[in-house]
Order: structure tokens, then C-alpha cells, then sequence
């Protein structure tokens, strides 16, 4: 692409007199950036670097920049960047077709331009949108539904009956509709309950690996549209995560949480069963939250308190030694003048 094809795309402009027709075939940070490369600079550091770079162009969000290099103003380089990177490095195209060694049952319908990879096992009445792929060692059980544009990534399952919306992606390991974790005390035994419900996966959801989404007891687990879940994260039974969340590795939902819409949820963090978490709620890193989260609310800690609650009591336990110090040093005092006074 041209510097001035990359401005049209991202809907910025090329700056001052830069050569618009400078070609640009890959795109690079600028520490590794050789010529041909497009990289960005958005604070004064990345562009110092970028400056110093054999980069032939810079993505730059202000346009009082100088530079001898091509800049292309953007409204933001990160969005942009997020753009053209594609353009850049494509995903692999996979030919349409049904692998020699997949196993499909006569019931399943596949589109003619998807393609099912090898070792995949397709289930009875199973459905496989257009242009999905299923790259390898995948499994969809009975009654399972891809919609269009899906990419699973080798060793995803998915279970009986559960459906996955238009251009969601599926990283590697990936379990949706294992059974959920349900049992009962019976005469000292704990009795399996089965779970009859299935997982319901929204458009544009993207999910990372080993990550493990339970079907429910009753009705659907559901994740919402454009909402993205990070690698090793467990959703238990009858969850339900509202639209364009991010949920980040490891972080665990107990069964029938309610989670709404723009929410984040940090980092090994843990939500007890049968809450709610508001819109656009925040969930600080490794927190317990143990309570209901009302909307835009900020919690932290273990157990997950309002943010800034949290953060003074993490003050005053650094303070905490030196309190002690202070305390001795007081009896000491104390014991001294009492028994300075017992002796007069």
C-alpha cells in the first residue's frame, strides 16, 4: 500500500509535503522496523525511536509533528494501527472443503465455502455457517450451530446444541459446553445433576485458549455480542456477560452471574454465584467480588470493596510498621513517666 492508501483507509491524512506514493509493505515497531515498514508513535519517546528507525513512514496522532520521514495524521495510531494490520498480515486462507480425514455425520449441513481440517468430528444435525473453518482436531456435537465467518483454532470443542454467532473466533484448547459443575447431596453422595441447557456465544466474540465455558443447568449460558474473553478463563453455568466486556486470563464467574454491558473484569479475578455486575462495572485485578456491582462501579480487593476504599486501607497497611514503631516507642514513654511517678 501507498502512504496515502494507508490515510484514505484510516481516515487520516498524509502531513505537510510527505511523499503520499511512498510504498509500504509490512508494518513494524520502531525498534525493529527496517525500509518499507510503517510503524507508530504515539508520545514523544515512540517517535524518537521511530525517527531513529529505518521505518519509511510514521502513524502520529498530532499534527504539529516534524519529521523527515512520511507522517500520516490518524485521530488515534492504536486504532488505526488496528486497522491496517490485516492488510499487513492477512490470516491464513484455508481452500473450502471437507478434509479426508474428518468424520461428518450424513445429518450435518457445512456451507460450501467453509472448511473442516483434519481429525475434526462433526456431530448429527450439526450446522457450519459460510466461510467458517475449522482448522484441525476440532469436535461439534449434536445440533451444535457456526454461523458465518467462525474460525475455530485446533482441539476447540463444541458441545451439543450450542450455537456460535457470526465472525467469533475460538482460540486453541478452548472447551464451550463442557457440563457444568452441578451437584446435589444425596444419602452422603454427591449426585451429578445433568445439565440440560447449552452455551449461547454472540456475534464478534472472541475467545482465547484453554479457556472453558460451561453449558447451563436450565436455559443458556450467554456471552454478548463483541465481548472478548482472555486465555484460561472459566464461566460457569447460566452465566450471562453482557455485550463488548473484556474478561481478562484466569479470572472465574460462578454460576448465574449477570454481568452487563462494557464491563471489565481484570486479571484473576473471582465473581461469586447469583450476582450482578452493573454496566460498565470494573473489576480490579485478582479481586473476590462478593457482592452486587451497581453500574460504573469500581471495586478492588479481596473481598472487592469501592475502589478507592480499597486503596486507602492498602496505604494504611504500608504505613502499618512504622504505626508499630511509633507505638513502642509511646509505652515505652508511658511505662517510664508512670514510673517515674509510682517512685515520687
Amino acid at each position: 500500500m501507498t502512504a496515502l492508501q494507508v490515510a484514505v483507509y484510516t481516515g487520516g491524512r498524509v502531513l505537510g509535503e510527505g511523499d503520499g506514493e511512498v510504498e509500504l509493505s509490512g508494518f513494524a515497531p520502531a525498534c525493529t522496523a527496517i525500509a518499507g515498514d510503517l510503524t507508530f508513535a504515539e508520545n514523544a519517546d515512540y517517535l524518537a525511536q521511530a525517527e531513529r528507525s529505518a521505518a519509511s513512514a510514521i502513524l502520529v496522532s498530532d499534527a504539529s509533528i516534524t519529521s523527515g520521514k512520511v507522517l500520516i495524521l490518524v485521530r488515534c495510531t492504536r486504532t488505526a494501527m488496528a486497522r491496517i494490520l490485516p492488510y499487513f498480515s492477512p490470516e491464513n486462507l484455508f481452500v473450502p472443503g471437507i478434509h479426508p480425514g474428518a468424520v461428518v455425520d450424513d445429518t450435518a449441513v457445512i456451507a460450501s465455502d467453509s472448511y473442516v481440517g483434519p481429525h475434526c468430528v462433526v456431530g448429527r444435525g450439526a450446522f457450519i455457517g459460510a466461510r467458517s473453518v475449522l482448522m484441525g482436531g476440532n469436535h461439534m456435537g449434536d445440533g451444535a450451530r457456526l454461523g458465518e465467518d467462525v474460525r475455530l483454532f485446533p482441539n476447540v470443542v463444541v458441545g451439543a446444541r450450542c450455537e456460535i454467532g457470526d465472525r467469533v473466533v475460538i482460540h486453541a484448547g478452548t472447551v464451550i459446553g463442557s457440563d457444568g459443575y452441578g451437584y446435589v447431596l444425596d444419602q452422603g453422595r454427591h449426585r451429578k445433576i445433568p445439565q440440560m441447557g447449552n452455551v449461547v456465544i454472540g456475534e464478534d466474540v472472541e475467545i482465547g485458549s484453554n479457556a472453558s465455558i460451561d453449558r447451563a443447568a436450565f436455559g443458556s449460558t450467554r456471552i454478548g455480542p463483541g465481548t472478548k474473553v482472555d486465555n484460561l478463563v472459566h464461566v460457569a453455568h447460566n452465566v450471562e456477560i453482557g455485550n463488548h466486556c473484556l474478561v481478562m486470563g484466569q479470572s472465574g464467574f460462578a454460576g448465574s452471574t449477570r454481568v452487563g454491558n462494557y464491563c471489565v473484569v481484570a486479571a484473576q479475578s473471582g465473581i461469586a454465584g447469583h450476582l450482578s455486575l452493573g454496566n460498565q462495572s470494573v473489576v480490579g485485578a485478582k479481586s473476590g467480588v462478593m457482592r452486587d456491582v451497581p453500574d460504573g462501579g469500581r471495586v478492588l480487593g479481596i473481598p472487592a470493596l469501592p475502589e478507592i476504599r480499597t486503596k486507602r486501607q492498602w496505604l494504611a497497611l504500608q504505613r502499618l510498621p512504622d504505626v508499630l514503631i511509633r507505638l513502642r516507642a509511646l509505652e515505652a514513654e508511658v511505662a517510664r513517666l508512670t514510673a517515674a511517678v509510682s517512685q515520687e
